[in-house]
């Protein structure tokens, strides 16, 4: 049976984790945060708030954010089915015990070049349960590739390909400790390949679920170390600066996070330089990164440091609405938008910027508590009657 406490609004679990500790006001004191939020939280006039405020009432409550969220309830599954493989497949014993956990035939390096390519669109595209599906053999496969290729750095970067979209996936489906597991794998076998740009990147990934965590210091210091391995000198290949760029950007948003509002502003500045010397967007790992990626992430940090009206502003700015970017990334974008806009109490303009990525990515879309929460906001407002607001929350399993 499911735990119930996994559909409770965040105002719920904060009451009753708080319980008899301490008043509003403590509470609030400990997180360094403003009673009003905590309070307004707690009434349910409020379901959402900046990740790190969240992580700070988290902390004083001695709990995880997964725990404060809402950890994603998982239906009871065989090894062999869905997100159980998926993690069996990522904290595999073999190398230990001597023995596959099953039999599989190695792939070509076209036929895992395919492969992965399908995976990182199917990512992109938020398509996860099709990928629980799907990943644990293509694990099993790169690893029998590994052992069987004459060329161990080749075979190694196909690997930590497999193991970094893994982890990617598991993060979202709430599998913290196995998203962090596959990462360190795909950065262990990266090391073992040709390419130091793909270090670099799986890094950065790692700096992500870093940034998750609330985990802000460590998260910047990997992204600019990354960076740091990879900077380029004088003329630069593209691919090296579209990665350089990211890891940048993604150490920008770590010190935004942590309220290093100048630290943040030169890392911006740092990767803006770079997305200019690009000329546009690009794909490079996996990972785009141009103009569009820098507003979006703009945009980001001006909602999660409560500066709604700058990420309005900067949201102005983005090239041809997005179209650039992956589906999931747009989605992200206007749910961030419809927060911002909720805030400002402009519900009537937050609704179809969420209806608008809910059906642009609805696989995403239901794993994702930013846009439930935004939703659940709507739902205390003037618009708590409309049909669309309603159909929107039924379909995200919103009360």
């Amino acid at each position: 049976m499911a735990d119930e406490s996994t559909a409770k609004p965040i105002g719920v679990r904060i009451r009753e984790l708080r319980g008899r500790l301490y008043t509003q006001r403590q509470l609030a004191e400990r997180a360094a945060v403003s009673v009003d939020l905590v309070r307004k939280l707690e009434q349910g006039t409020r379901n959402t708030a900046s990740v790190a405020s969240l992580h700070r009432i988290a902390r004083a409550l001695d709990v995880t954010l997964a725990d404060l969220m809402g950890r994603a309830t998982l239906p009871e599954q065989h090894q062999d089915e869905g997100v159980t493989a998926l993690r069996f497949a990522v904290t595999g014993v073999d190398d230990l015990v001597g023995t596959a956990p099953v039999e599989v035939e190695p792939m070509t390096h076209d036929e895992a070049t395919r492969t992965l390519t399908h995976l990182w669109g199917t990512y992109w595209a938020g398509k996860y349960e099709q990928l629980t599906a799907l990943l644990p053999g293509v694990l099993h496969s790169l690893r029998a590739t590994v052992g069987a290729s004459g060329s161990r750095a080749t075979a190694a970067e196909l690997l930590a390909d497999g193991y970094w979209v893994a982890g990617c996936v598991l993060v979202h489906l709430k599998q913290s400790d196995a998203a962090f597991l596959a990462a360190r794998q795909a950065a262990q076998a990266a090391d073992t390949s040709a390419d130091p740009l793909l270090a670099a990147m799986v890094r950065g990934s790692i700096a992500w679920q870093l940034m998750a965590s609330g985990r802000y210091a460590e998260s910047e210091a990997l992204a600019v170390r990354a960076a740091e391995s990879i900077a380029p000198r004088g003329e630069a290949a593209l691919p090296q600066l579209s990665a350089y760029g990211s890891l940048v950007l993604t150490a920008g948003t770590a010190a935004a996070r942590s309220r290093s509002e100048a630290r943040a502003t030169d890392l911006v500045a740092e990767s803006a330089r770079a997305a200019e010397r690009i000329g546009g967007d690009r794909s490079d790992y996996h990972t785009a990164f141009g103009p569009s990626q820098l507003t979006m992430q703009s945009v980001d940090i001006g909602v999660q440091t409560g500066e709604y009206r700058r990420a309005l502003d900067a949201a102005r700015g983005m090239p041809g609405n997005g179209a650039s970017l992956p589906v999931a990334a747009r989605a992200r974008h206007l749910t961030d938008r419809a927060l911002a806009n909720t805030r400002l109490g402009r519900p009537g303009s937050a609704l179809p910027l969420l209806v608008a990525a809910e059906q642009m990515a609805p696989s995403w879309a239901r794993h994702q508590n930013l846009i439930k929460s935004v939703t659940r906001d709507l739902l205390h407002t003037r618009l708590s009657a409309e049909p669309g607001l309603r159909n929107l929350a039924e379909r995200l399993g919103v009360r």
